[in-house]
C-alpha cells in the first residue's frame, strides 16, 4: 500500500484503501481487487448524473474539489473505500466520488493526434479498417459508448444530434482514454 494510503487509513479508522500500482512493463496498469467491491483496480467506468462532486478525500466532509457536468464522462477507479471511489479523469484529476455516481457503463473519450494537435479529426470508419469508408471525423473531447474493442479497434456509439442522431462506427484503441492499450471488450 503506498504511504499516502497508510497515512490516510491511519487518519480515518484503520480502514484500509487500496490503491492502483504503477503500469507493468508492458504498459498495462498492474491489477489489484478493490478491497470493497472485489473488482479488478484500476479500471474504467463513466459519471452517471450531469452534476458530480469531486472530493479530496472520502466523505462529504473533505472539500470539492471540482464539480463534472458531464454524465457519461469516462473516468478510471483507482481505490475504493467503504462507498467512496477515488477516481481519475483523462487530463490526470484525481478525487473522491461516492460510488452512487458511477456507472459500470464503458465510455471513451477522443484524444488528440500524436502531434498533440487536438483540432485534428480522427476518423470513424464503417470497419475495423483504415481503408474502410469514413462514417465521420470526430475532434479530440468526443465521448462515444464503448461496444466492443479488439485490442486495435474499439466500435463506439457517438451520439450526433447534428446528423440527427447516433453513429456506430470503428476508431483505432490508442485514439482513445477509456480502454487500455490492447484491452479487449466484450
Amino acid at each position: 500500500m503506498r504511504p499516502l494510503a497508510l497515512l490516510l487509513a491511519a487518519l480515518i479508522g484503520g480502514s484500509s484503501v487500496e490503491a492502483s500500482a504503477a503500469p507493468s512493463a508492458s504498459g498495462q496498469p498492474e491489477v489489484g481487487l478493490g478491497p470493497v467491491t472485489k473488482l479488478p483496480l484500476p479500471r474504467y467506468a463513466s459519471l452517471k448524473t450531469d452534476r458530480v462532486n469531486l472530493r479530496e478525500g472520502p466523505s462529504k466532509d473533505h472539500r470539492t474539489l471540482w464539480v463534472f457536468q458531464r454524465a457519461g464522462l469516462p473516468i478510471e477507479i483507482v481505490a475504493e473505500f467503504e462507498t467512496w471511489r477515488r477516481i481519475r479523469d483523462s487530463e490526470g484529476t484525481e478525487g473522491w466520488v461516492l460510488h452512487s455516481l458511477l456507472s459500470g457503463r464503458r465510455t471513451s473519450i477522443v484524444t488528440a493526434g500524436k502531434s498533440g494537435d487536438k483540432a485534428a479529426a480522427i476518423p470513424l470508419h464503417a470497419k475495423a479498417d483504415d481503408r474502410s469508408e469514413e462514417e465521420a471525423r470526430l475532434q479530440a473531447g468526443v465521448i462515444g459508448s464503448v461496444k466492443s474493442c479488439s485490442g486495435t479497434w474499439c466500435r463506439v456509439i457517438v451520439a450526433l444530434p447534428q446528423k440527427g442522431g447516433d453513429i456506430d462506427g470503428y476508431i483505432r484503441q490508442d485514439r482513445l482514454w477509456g480502454v487500455y492499450p490492447n484491452e479487449r471488450v466484450e
